[in-house]
């Protein structure tokens, strides 16, 4: 790609990242946003797709640019195909064409009544987010002039990947109710997730209930003459440019990640994601004007006390290893899990097969439909 082209990707990327964080607290920028990322990768249309357990169809949250509802009907005879989009792993992309060739699908009535109809032949789609009882996907259609996706395709999907799960997970925390301030406020009081806005300097603007029973313990974090601080001072470090580069726009911190671990004195270990919130939607939401970012900071591992404790006792798993597989059902990236434990990637890979070896799986989509099993008696 030359330099000039190179650049004109690098501006698209950058307007779409700005749109996708708009619409973790403004859900009507989400169809923009999908349009948006559909277009960067090179679709027809596209949208947020969840699956629960146990149900062979999935709902559509948002989408943009192909024909709604899917037909239920005709999804069973795709099932194993479909389904296996809300099985890969997190951020990774899977195409149809991977899964099922492509003579067999125009075989189908659901291509012959649905797909075929829209000009469409290809869907490509990452694992945004994924619990023991659902899984949701960014998916994107692809038309029948332009074949099947390629490497190009993929290669820019794991680019926004990271952005659109991020901005699906702080849309999760944080549902915006209402434009007043007051209101607001008593939204965020609501969080179980601990928040915290502030300016590019970190000083605190506001804190929920959440927030301030963390500050209160003055282990991760604390309150230092009006300024959020870190417990570790390379982790105050990283926030600070976090903040500061909030204050810049939202590529910039877009661009540089959000997710940022933090560790407590007994070792318990905790994720901030952090949101801009320079742009002019979140502006329009009521967030207090000299707010540039704001923090979550949640515990990194899942709590699921009594499924956890029989599938360790199953299983005969170390914590350690229990700890890592429940991490792979919420954050479900390994190098994601190893920045929240605070390890290198190869100390989880190595937990990783230890679990392969203790339970039989082989993938990690079986290790969360394992989890899954023991977490709720509707799965299969």
């Amino acid at each position: 790609m030359s330099a000039p082209d190179n650049f004109g990707v690098q501006r698209e990327l950058s307007d779409l990242i700005g749109v996708v964080y708009d619409a973790a607290v403004d859900p009507s920028r989400w169809n923009e946003a999908i349009a948006k990322a559909t277009q960067f990768v090179g679709g027809t249309g596209g949208g947020l797709f969840c699956k629960d357990v146990g149900v062979q169809h999935a709902s559509i949250s948002h989408g943009h640019g192909f024909q709604r509802p899917l037909p239920v009907a005709l999804f069973g005879e795709i099932y194993p195909a479909a389904a296996a989009h809300f099985q890969g792993d997190i951020e990774e992309p899977i195409a149809t064409a991977d899964l099922i060739p492509l003579k067999q699908l125009t075989r189908t009535e659901f291509y012959r009544q649905w797909a075929k109809p829209q000009g469409l032949i290809d869907f490509l789609s990452v694992v945004v987010d994924r619990t023991t009882i659902s899984a949701a996907i960014f998916g994107v259609f692809r038309h029948q002039t332009n074949g099947v996706f390629d490497d190009q395709a993929r290669r820019k999907m794991r680019l926004i990947a990271p952005h659109i799960r991020r901005a699906v997970l702080i849309g999760k925390m944080f549902e915006f109710k209402a434009a007043e301030v007051a209101t607001f406020v008593d939204t965020l009081d609501g969080l179980s997730a601990g928040m915290y806005l502030v300016d590019v300097n970190g000083r605190l603007i506001h804190a929920n209930a959440a927030g301030n029973a963390i500050l209160s313990a003055c282990d991760i974090l604390s309150s230092v003459g009006g300024r959020l601080v870190a417990r570790d001072a390379r982790v105050d470090r990283a926030l600070r440019e976090v903040f500061a580069s909030a204050g810049q726009g939202d590529a910039a911190l877009g661009t540089r990640g959000i997710a940022v671990p933090l560790a407590g004195n007994d070792g318990e270990r905790y994720v901030g994601h952090a949101l801009p919130l320079s742009s002019g939607a979140r502006r329009r939401a009521g967030v207090v004007n000299t707010a540039a970012a704001a923090l979550f900071v949640r515990k990194a591992t899942l709590v699921v006390p009594s499924a956890s404790q029989a599938i360790g006792d199953a299983f005969k798993l170390t914590p350690t290893e229990l700890r890592v597989l429940l991490a792979i059902v919420e954050v479900g990236n390994i190098p994601e899990i190893a920045d929240a434990f605070g390890v290198a990637d190869t100390t989880i890979r190595t937990h990783v097969s230890h679990l392969f070896e203790k339970t039989g799986a082989v993938r990690q989509a079986d290790l969360i439909k394992l989890v899954a099993g023991y977490a709720t008696p509707l799965a299969d």
